[in-house]
């Protein structure tokens, strides 16, 4: 469910506090009073709240100082001042200090009751910038799924049944295959599409990190935390978290995350309060969880909480059919370098390589070849070596072997052929594959590769 408006009315006038509190509440605000002023700061330091009705004249601190202490506050919360006819001027300082707007006593409650709803507006607006700055949507590799693939398409058909509802979803596939780009497909045919969509990648940090980064920290949590910072939970708040590679979460990060989804709740690195969220979390993994279940890698409750819809992205070696209308739309994407266009050696190598990098490592042999082919057409001799032999390798096999190659032997060549190319340096591999270093740490063990093969 989403969160309610939460408002502080600060008011000495006992009747007329509890009077907005009431009527307030009936119009579905959440409201609470308090009745002076260095009241209404010890709460707003312990409770978020997003709107405060704050009265000018006011017992122990004025209305006008906690304004100016509010100014301190990492964030605080929108203000709406209400004062005597006869003390506009302060209000008008009131103004010059950042409140939202002022009203003169007695108030009508039609007109705060608009006025707040469209404070607590304009605050969410504000974080939502917050959370588009750090996380700009189309920041993945296209922007759009291209696909003509009877596999892709029921993936689509998934996502419009699953999309308007506000179950969590776990997508499950190999590194490469989109994952992101449907998730993002997701969030942007639900009811939360005006909100942020916030993806975060859960294997590329450490615990410590990966905890700040989620949940926010408090100034002075830690070394070099010199200002509080709210974390992505929070910069998703009425939208779609997205936690990618969460198979690669550690163990304490995952009873954390746990209480988030169960409570809507969460404490940001050395806070005290508890703040308050509504997200929606689409999970995405290449990793077998039930294996990291049976191991104590990944927690049994967690995975039946994020479970609840699965849909699962099919590898690019299974939906060849795209390959060729994959590449001319990185073609035109990538038509800044100059238009070019595959020539048709070129495009049956694509169709035969194995593609262990799935989608992703597609994107990138296209950009290598607009940018190194001299001319309009890009040939084989454009492209990666072990890309470019493929077709040549599957003609061979065809017409003088009696077993093609399996897909495993071609992706433990390719693998080989990258590490020679950067000199066994794994994570240079890994992103010339377009796979996490960890998936491709994990490769190089299952298949055995030992350094002798790189020289």
């Amino acid at each position: 469910m989403k969160r309610g408006i939460r408002v502080m009315v600060a008011d000495d006038e006992t009747n007329l506090r509890e009077l907005i509190v009431r009527e307030l509440g009936r119009r579905g605000l959440e409201a609470e009073g308090v009745g002076d002023g260095e009241a209404a700061l010890a709460r707003l330091r312990e409770d978020p709240y997003d709107v405060v009705v704050l009265d000018m004249k006011m017992p122990k601190k004025e209305g006008i100082e906690v304004l100016r202490e509010l100014q301190e506050f990492p964030e605080h919360p929108q203000v709406i001042v209400m004062t005597g006819f006869q003390e506009v001027a302060t209000a008008v300082e009131a103004m010059k200090l950042g409140a939202y707007d002022y009203l003169t006593k007695p108030t009508k409650i039609e007109e705060l009751e608009i006025l707040v709803r469209k404070a607590a507006e304009k605050g969410q607006l504000l974080r939502d910038n917050v959370a588009l700055r750090a996380h700009a949507p189309g920041a993945g590799p296209y922007g759009g799924i291209v696909t003509r693939s009877a596999k892709m398409h029921e993936v689509l058909r998934m996502v419009e049944r699953v999309a308007p509802t506000e179950s969590s979803v776990l997508l499950l596939g190999e590194s490469g295959t989109g994952k992101e780009l449907v998730a993002r497909a997701i969030h942007e045919r639900s009811a939360r599409a005006e909100r942020p969509f916030v993806p975060i990648h859960c294997g590329a940090l450490p615990r410590e990190v990966l905890e700040s980064e989620l949940f926010g920290h408090e100034k002075g949590a830690f070394t070099g935390a010199v200002n509080a910072k709210p974390g992505l939970i929070e910069l998703a708040d009425g939208g779609t978290l997205l936690l990618d590679e969460i198979g690669d979460m550690e163990p304490d990060s995952q009873v954390k995350l746990l209480r988030v989804l169960e409570t809507g709740a969460f404490f940001r690195v050395g806070g005290t309060r508890p703040r308050r969220v509504d997200i929606r979390l689409v999970a995405a993994t290449n990793r077998d969880l039930a294996a990291a279940m049976k191991s104590g890698q990944f927690r049994e409750d967690l995975f039946y909480r994020i479970n609840t819809i699965t849909v699962t992205l099919p590898p690019l070696r299974d939906r060849r059919e795209d390959v060729g209308l994959l590449a001319q739309h990185f073609l035109e994407t990538n038509a800044a370098y100059g238009v070019k266009h595959l020539s048709a050696p070129a495009l049956a190598a694509l169709e035969a390589y194995a593609w262990p990098g799935n989608v992703r490592e597609l994107l990138h042999v296209i950009e290598r070849g607009v940018i190194l082919s001299k001319g309009d057409e890009i040939t084989p001799s454009d492209l990666p070596p072990d890309v470019a032999g493929a077709a040549t390798g599957v003609a061979a096999s065809r017409a003088g072997s009696s077993s093609a190659p399996s897909l495993e032997a071609m992706e433990r060549q390719h693998i080989i052929a990258t590490l020679r190319q950067v000199g066994g340096h794994r994570g240079k591999a890994a992103a010339l594959l377009g796979i996490d270093p960890k998936t491709l740490y994990r490769k190089i063990l299952g298949y055995q590769i030992m350094p002798p093969e790189l020289s």
